[in-house]
């Protein structure tokens, strides 16, 4: 008996347009382990640019208002933030405003930061190598992903996420050993995202090249020659 072969359908454009965009904004949102421990156990999850904005109003306020001085109180912020932001991860990140999401959890975390660490008098200039650190690991996670290469799922967990960062942030300060924490969070950081980043590159450099060498294999003698005169009269 003869049997026909079966065709895989093509997948929907819009529905596969619709599952990149979660995809990436789910990226850029930097989530790290405990959110993703707990994203399915917080029911439908909270909207995300309200919530978001209401962390970062709260944690507003509560600068403005003198409330942030050295002690347990400056883990306070990164409770807030925790508390309202982490169940926004169960949504799918489609509604027409949800592209603010990311960044304004990553300004919010940025925010925290810097106000955690003026306040417990931690050296400004390690704040400010930190927000380095973490904000080039953003901006490599968006360039990759716009080109359509993503991040090894393994990355955002070794980076602890925007969530476990503030924690071990908000612990140091309300202990009184911020400045070592900070110390010791931008150096493992840092090179962390620095050789995941280049050994990334280095090695997607690898494979075009390999790519290409395939192609000119594959090429007749006749083609090979056409494509060296035409580079010549570029030239």
């Amino acid at each position: 008996m003869i049997t026909q072969p079966q065709t895989i359908p093509a997948p929907d454009p819009y529905e596969e347009r619709l599952r990149v965009q979660t995809a990436r904004l789910l990226a850029y949102r930097d989530d790290g382990p405990l959110v993703t421990l707990l994203r399915d156990k917080v029911g439908p999850g909270l909207p995300p640019v309200p919530a978001t904005l209401a962390a970062l109003l709260a944690i507003i306020a509560m600068a403005v208002t003198g409330m942030l001085v050295d002690g347990p109180i400056l883990l306070v912020p990164v409770l807030i933030m925790i508390v309202l932001v982490l169940p926004t991860a169960a949504r799918d990140h489609l509604g027409k405003l949800d592209w603010l999401a990311p960044p304004l959890i990553r300004g919010t975390e940025f925010l925290t930061i810097i106000l955690i660490g003026l306040a417990a008098d931690a050296p400004k200039w390690l704040l400010y190598v930190l927000i380095y650190v973490i904000g080039y690991h953003t901006y490599d996670t968006v360039y990759r992903t716009r080109q359509s290469i993503w991040p090894a799922p393994w990355v955002f967990r070794a980076g602890l996420g925007w969530e476990l960062r503030l924690l071990l942030i908000g612990a140091g300060a309300a202990l009184g050993v911020l400045t070592w924490v900070l110390a010791a969070l931008t150096l493992y950081l840092g090179v962390l995202f620095a050789v995941e980043s280049v050994t990334s590159w280095v090695g997607l450099d690898k494979q075009t090249a390999l790519a290409q060498a395939g192609d000119d294999l594959e090429a007749s003698p006749e083609e090979a020659q056409e494509q060296a005169t035409g580079e010549a009269e570029q030239t």
